[in-house]
């Protein structure tokens, strides 16, 4: 007994030093998760910026875009998802070319460039005057899901919503159509420049959509736009308290110099 009371006094030190070090360890981490990352922090590290922009909205993207660059990079309303959604994510760029045939290898590039994409990518895709034809249907979408993309931007039509809705796969289109462009298009590249819906898109641009739109980040600026457009989030969030406190916007807004 007197030895065994011996041994617990010798393990007690040592138990409170790594309950001790635990502790740190977890106050280092809480610390660290709610340290605000900087332009080099995301610089760095590309995957977690992308991660960041998931957590912002589309809108105060597209402003922070319009303030920084001068620029207006968002699509215009007649890019509509399938379903009310979320995403964000590199652009793997696709262009159509309109062209009939009979070749039933001219949309394999088309094919081959899902199989080459990495998880988190957005396919987009323009299908040239291709308002009335589907750029992707339920097969690309199911084959895009199983390899991870974050979803897809159509300049032209979708088809087999049903089936795209149970995989609960986002894709913005210009419109619903039950067309193919098997025999119609012809593949003319991948991870090019084009343009979707006027909107210059590049290969690997950052590309973030919510229920208010869709907005393209040029790679270049990428980061700096996502300080902005969180510093914004942040503002107007805020801001609503401040509304339904003072009961007028316009005193909200002439304090937080945010609209």
């Amino acid at each position: 007994m007197f030895y065994h009371s011996l041994q617990m006094k010798s393990l007690r030190p040592r138990t409170l030093l790594a309950a001790f070090a635990l502790t740190l360890l977890a106050l280092a981490a809480v610390i660290k998760a709610d340290t605000p990352l900087t332009l080099a922090d995301y610089q760095r590290d590309p995957a977690r910026m992308v991660e960041a922009y998931r957590h912002v909205e589309a809108a105060s993207v597209a402003d922070a875009v319009e303030q920084l660059l001068h620029q207006k990079t968002y699509l215009s309303h007649r890019m509509s998802p399938i379903f009310p959604t979320k995403f964000a994510g590199t652009a793997l760029t696709v262009l159509l070319h309109k062209e009939e045939n009979q070749d039933p290898h001219a949309l394999d590039g088309m094919l081959a460039a899902i199989d080459s994409g990495a998880p988190g990518s957005v396919y987009v895709i323009k299908v040239e005057d291709g308002a009335d034809i589907a750029g992707v249907g339920g097969l690309m979408g199911t084959a895009m899901a199983a390899r991870g993309f974050a979803g897809a931007i159509v300049d032209g039509g979708v088809r087999d919503i049903a089936q795209l809705k149970r995989l609960g796969f986002p894709v913005y289109a210009t419109g619903i159509v039950p067309s193919t462009a098997v025999s119609h298009y012809r593949f003319a590249g991948m991870n090019l420049p084009i343009t979707v819906d006027g909107t210059p898109v590049a290969p690997n641009d950052i590309v973030v959509a919510d229920q208010d739109g869709v907005v393209i980040v040029p790679r270049a600026h990428a980061a700096e736009v996502l300080l902005l457009a969180q510093q914004l989030d942040n503002t107007e969030h805020s801001m609503y308290p401040i509304i339904e406190r003072l009961h007028s916007i316009l005193d909200a807004v002439n304090q937080t110099g945010r609209l």
